[in-house]
């Protein structure tokens, strides 16, 4: 299990913290100390160290983060299905296979779940690369600003998901790439980013 070089700070800062202090910082702490513009920004890193087995996360205060300790990371495994590659770029052929791949137990939670293999580089501004393996919980809705796995016209594609009035936008996070925008056409979503797995 690896981490972008952001959410390895992210990491360390929640690390170094509770040891000078004792206690965990807060989001409001950690937004401050990187220079975040939203606290959105807080909760996405949070998110994904979670879902990456790395924190805990005690919701009943406001200083519940706790870095998981090594002795428990990766303490079990579970085997959910590769469904081939999705692109993150233009649209590619959704490609179901019948191959299984082995992730941390930490990284999914209750629903179905599979994963993808990543081609293109529209999500690389969320830390998402060509060749990363993204976790996705099976799910036919998302909320806006998502990260989902949907099909267009039976090409599928991984990108952050807006419901407009009259549209739905997939955006990616690639300042070099443009929106999606789509009015009609056979659109389904599959199911939203929940874990990321790097090999190196």
């Amino acid at each position: 299990m690896s981490l972008t070089k952001k959410q390895k700070q992210v990491y360390d800062f929640i690390c170094d913290y509770l040891g000078s202090n004792g206690y965990s910082p807060t989001q409001m702490e950690i937004k401050e100390h990187f220079g975040f513009k939203s606290l959105g920004s807080v909760q996405d890193y949070i998110r994904y160290l979670k879902s990456s087995g790395f924190l805990q996360n005690d919701p009943n205060t406001v200083r519940g983060l706790k870095p998981v300790e090594s002795d428990d990371l990766d303490r079990s495994i579970i085997a959910i299905p590769l469904h081939g590659q999705v692109a993150a770029g233009n649209p590619i052929e959704a490609i179901e296979g019948i191959e299984t791949v082995e992730v941390p137990s930490s990284m999914v939670g209750a629903g179905s779940h599979f994963a993808l293999t990543v081609n293109g580089e529209s999500m690389i501004e969320d830390g998402i690369l060509d060749g990363d393996l993204i976790i996705i919980k099976e799910k036919n809705h998302a909320n806006n600003g998502e990260t989902i796995v949907a099909t267009l016209n039976n090409e599928a594609t991984v990108k952050r998901y807006y419901k407009k009035k009259n549209t739905i936008e997939l955006h990616p996070a690639n300042s070099s790439m443009s929106p999606i925008i789509i009015q009609d056409g056979d659109f389904h979503i599959k199911g939203i980013l929940v874990g990321l797995y790097r090999s190196y």
